[in-house]
């Protein structure tokens, strides 16, 4: 059984620092801050 501490550690690296293979081997924080630069670069252009 994991402790409350040991729980927030895995969801940290679960939502913060694991490598997904189908974006390219980066983080899914890297993947949001993309994703939010994209969309400012779209506003920019229309």
């Amino acid at each position: 059984m994991l402790s409350n501490g040991e729980t927030l550690k895995w969801v940290d690296w679960f939502n913060n620092r694991r490598l997904l293979e189908p974006i390219g081997y980066i983080t899914p924080a890297e993947a949001e801050e993309a994703f939010y630069a994209n969309l400012n670069t779209f506003d920019k252009v229309a």
